[in-house]
């Protein structure tokens, strides 16, 4: 089977009620368009996991960030691929996340995780956030 690995930004903030809240994008290509999923892409040869996600983040939404701790790595079996994905927390420093490649994206807060179609490895992922926020 193919392995295709990837790394993912979980985006923190706070909102004006000063919860924390999460970003989350919609896909707006491929198999799996229209699913929601933690932005970020492929790493490329020579890149760090850190190096790629910034790169993907600044191609996907014309935005800075700093990469924090490693949140764990999801490894999930799709029908056609392995995704081994490296997810990492990370914070904007500049940029207005100006959607490039998605069809919509919004801000989550813990209550409300659960009220978008997440792809299939980012599911996995939830709960871990959950209780971090």
């Amino acid at each position: 089977m193919k392995k295709i690995r990837v790394v993912a930004a979980v985006m923190k903030d706070k909102n004006d009620k000063n919860e924390p809240i999460i970003f989350a994008t919609q896909r707006g290509y491929g198999e799996f368009k229209g699913g929601w999923e933690f932005p970020g892409g492929k790493i490329e040869e020579g890149e760090t996991p850190q190096e790629a996600l910034k790169r993907e983040i600044k191609e996907e939404l014309d935005t800075e960030i700093l990469v924090g701790d490693l949140i764990d790595t999801i490894e999930y079996d799709y029908s056609t691929f392995h995704l081994s994905m490296d997810c990492f927390w990370c914070r904007i420093e500049s940029g207005d996340l100006t959607l490039r490649e998605h069809e919509a994206a919004k801000w989550l807060t813990k209550d409300n995780l659960d009220s978008v179609d997440w792809l299939p490895a980012d599911v996995t992922l939830i709960e871990k956030i959950r209780e971090e926020m």
